[in-house]
């Protein structure tokens, strides 16, 4: 063997040593020990956080967010990147008080109280379990309109089998297939731009200019429009909070998951806000659009039926693909969070870490049998009205929790520590609960029924919300 080829190898296992030692000092503190492949850097979490939010979201709802603002989609998407943005902060954070796996749960869990952390884990675990199902079903009727004679249902379960069999592979080959899905729809949203620009200002058709109508109309402006309205939108920021769920797989959990969770939301908000706009300034007419496939018909208008299809195709294997493969990533992650320490029914078998790969094997399972069932069981429609509630209620709980612990508990009283730990965390619970006021009564009735199942399976578990997990008792 050569001597570059020694140095090198002893290089990579001083690194990887290196990052073991790391990982095992990170998680014993709190009374883990380290399963978890170890791999994630900066890079890596940020597309994670982007990919996860999808890129080329605005596609798939822009005809709703268009009709229900009255053309002020750009002013929707901006809504929603203030309301994620402030709670972006309160995630960065505990995710450098708290360097481990499970996301609000494991947060709450510590900065509170084990059960409170339990409850609001099962509350977010609605928004995980469901959003891949909701775009499992959405994705599998975009092929139904490419290859009509192959039911929606046989696409769905075919993308699950995938996103299964790629997740159960580990952490590393997600983060790999990130990246090209990444930078497939950037060359996507480049090509829109291409197409929209020729189409506008070099055809003179559409609006012919530029115009701020997508931004603000005084005639048309209300703040509950803009709630209804941003319930929707706000659905495409949802999954910036899974990268919290990778804590115990980035190298550097305390210097980069926060930060990674906040550069997520600023470049996907330039990203939506880029796209809804041109697509105003090619198709003005809001009003005649169809609701589920507005952005594609626009595009067909301004691109031809190739281009369409194409885009139709590469959004299917975005959402489809690297949206969902992340989301069952974030599920089973949290799944094994709660199983590691007890809480959920057949802990045991769902703590199960794959000894090759180093994935939560089982959870993953779990997440794939649970979207199987629900796009057999449920219509489209029905999912979307669930999907948001578990995260949007999540997220204002956890900026609650952010003045409670560093504020009143810890005490940290400075003018810098007032800005951070006090008002723009209540800020962030603030936007995000006018969003949430957005939702209609069955949502609402969901949510009530989807927490008082996890309050019933929480008190079960612990004998009365007396036994605490076993990582909490001394």
């Amino acid at each position: 063997m050569s001597q570059v080829a020694k140095t090198g190898s002893m290089s990579q296992v001083t690194e990887t040593g290196s990052m073991s030692q790391v990982g095992e000092t990170e998680i014993n503190q709190f009374g883990y020990k380290q399963e978890l492949k170890r791999s994630l850097g900066l890079k890596e979490l940020t597309i994670y956080g982007m990919v996860f939010m999808a890129p080329l979201a605005p596609m798939q709802v822009y005809g709703m967010v268009a009709q229900q603002s009255f053309g002020m989609s750009c002013l929707v998407y901006i809504v929603g990147v203030i309301a994620m943005l402030f709670t972006a902060y309160s995630y960065s954070h505990m995710a450098k008080e708290f360097p481990i796996s499970g996301s609000v749960y494991s947060y709450i869990q510590r900065a509170v109280n084990p059960h409170v952390g339990f409850v609001a884990g099962w509350i977010i675990l609605a928004d995980y379990i469901l959003l891949p199902a909701l775009l499992y079903s959405m994705t599998g009727n975009w092929m139904t309109g490419i290859f009509p004679h192959v039911p929606s249902s046989v696409w769905a379960l075919l993308f699950i089998a995938i996103n299964t069999y790629i997740n159960i592979r580990g952490i590393t080959v997600t983060s790999r297939m990130n990246m090209i899905m990444f930078y497939v729809q950037v060359v996507v949203i480049a090509a829109v731009l291409i197409v929209g620009i020729n189409y506008v200002f070099i055809g003179g058709h559409g609006t012919g200019g530029f115009t701020l109508a997508p931004f603000f109309q005084a005639k048309h402006f209300t703040l509950g429009l803009i709630a209804t309205s941003t319930t929707i939108a706000v659905l495409g920021f949802l999954g910036f909070d899974g990268i919290s769920t990778l804590a115990e797989e980035a190298t550097e959990p305390r210097k980069t998951v926060g930060k990674a969770t906040v550069l997520s939301v600023v470049y996907i908000g330039f990203f939506f806000v880029t796209q809804a706009y041109i697509a105003h300034l090619i198709h003005p007419n809001y009003a005649n659009l169809n609701p589920d496939m507005g952005y594609f018909d626009i595009l067909k208008e301004a691109g031809g039926t190739v281009f369409y299809v194409v885009l139709i195709l590469i959004n299917v294997i975005a959402i489809a693909g690297a949206v969902n493969l992340n989301c069952m990533a974030a599920t089973s992650r949290i799944l094994y969070s709660m199983s590691r320490d007890n809480l959920l029914p057949f802990s045991n078998l769902f703590k199960k870490i794959h000894p090759k790969y180093q994935s939560p094997v089982n959870s993953t399972y779990l997440s794939a049998i649970i979207c199987a069932v629900t796009v057999l069981a449920l219509p489209t429609q029905t999912i979307l009205m669930f999907v948001n509630f578990g995260a949007v209620t999540s997220f204002m709980i956890l900026n609650l929790c952010v003045c409670w612990y560093f504020f009143f508990k810890r005490r940290n009283r400075g003018l810098k520590s007032v800005i951070y730990y006090l008002v723009m965390p209540l800020i962030g619970f603030a936007v995000v609960a006018f969003v949430w006021s957005g939702f209609d009564r069955k949502t609402f009735i969901f949510g009530i029924c989807w927490s008082i199942v996890g309050i019933t399976v929480g008190a079960v578990k612990s004998k009365g919300y007396k036994i605490k997990p076993p990582a909490f008792q001394e």
